[in-house]
């Protein structure tokens, strides 16, 4: 995959082909396009998916007519030039009804991606996601940390990165800015870290 990796801009239509190439040969691999290079990322563990239960839980009591849809693709970035899998995307309910596997964010208020134990997490989530989320103009990015133990949220995207960004310890409050306006009690979090 090295290879792949090293070139510096693979097209939308390039990487729809390889993963579809992917799908059928592969399993345990998910394929995502950021600033024009191939990503590849392990599928999460069953703490991973927990934490998305705890967060869609809580999506739901507070906003019942949004839902916090899981590993949706999202074409992101300046002209949709990339591919993006958040762990979570919360949106209504409907908002991606008759799209197809990389749908348009338009309708998407916050992304959610929780760390994964792997070498890529650092530069994937912690640097290009950001930045890809900011230029796709994506209100409200999520980051729920296992590394670190923590909770960042990045809010008011300018089209090139997001102005605002604040981390919180697990097991302290967080409040999510509008247009989501969730608070989120992190307690529950420190179950679910190595």
């Amino acid at each position: 995959m090295s290879a792949i990796d090293d070139r510096p801009h693979l097209l939308p239509e390039e990487f729809d082909e390889a993963t579809r190439i992917l799908a059928r040969t592969t399993e345990g691999v998910r394929l995502e396009l950021i600033d024009g290079r191939l990503r590849s990322r392990v599928v999460p563990d069953g703490d991973h998916g927990r934490i998305i239960q705890w967060l869609t839980r809580i999506c739901m009591q507070s906003r019942p007519e949004l839902w916090l849809h899981p590993d949706q693709g999202l074409k992101v970035q300046a002209y949709r030039k990339g591919r993006a899998r958040p762990d979570g995307s919360l949106a209504p309910s409907d908002a991606f009804v008759g799209q197809g596997e990389w749908a348009d964010p338009e309708q998407v208020l916050m992304v959610v991606e929780v760390t994964s134990y792997d070498t890529d997490t650092d530069q994937r989530d912690r640097v290009e996601k950001p930045r890809a989320y900011a230029q796709t103009g994506i209100p409200v990015y999520l980051l729920i940390d296992r590394d670190t133990c923590e909770v960042t949220v990045y809010s008011e995207p300018d089209g090139v990165r997001y102005e605002n960004a604040h981390t919180v310890p697990f097991g302290k409050p967080l409040a999510l800015p509008g247009p989501v306006d969730i608070t989120l009690e992190t307690e529950a979090l420190k179950e679910w870290v190595r």
